[in-house]
């Protein structure tokens, strides 16, 4: 084994930890608990056997382990900043109906000023 697996592996079994740890103070759902170590046992799985990478590559038509799991980074990147912008978005509506709820309130109740 190599070094950059042996530090990998390490990293990913942290990260895995992590995301235990998360699900049992119920920081983040289920759902996403079950993505999150799926993700990482991938990790590990990938760096203990990286000739599963050649596997992958050949099932998808690609040429090499490595572009295969460049391809399939970039479309789990996108979905997840896909997420994000869902999210943020959602926020910022939640936001501003608050906001109007609060300045529809403050017009019956001015504030006194100093």
């Amino acid at each position: 084994m190599e070094l950059i697996q042996i530090v990998g592996v390490i990293f990913a079994l942290f990260a895995l930890s992590r995301v235990l740890l998360q699900l049992k103070k119920r920081n983040i759902s289920i759902n996403e608990g079950l993505f999150w170590i799926f993700v990482w046992s991938l990790v590990i799985i990938f760096l203990i056997f990286p000739e599963f990478f050649g596997y992958v590559a050949e099932f998808l038509g690609v040429g090499r382990g490595v572009d295969a799991l460049i391809y399939i980074s970039i479309v789990i990147l996108f979905y997840l900043i896909y997420r994000l912008y869902a999210k943020i978005d959602n926020l910022e509506r939640q936001i501003t109906y608050i906001v109007r709820e609060i300045a529809i309130r403050d017009r019956h109740e001015p504030k006194k000023r100093d």
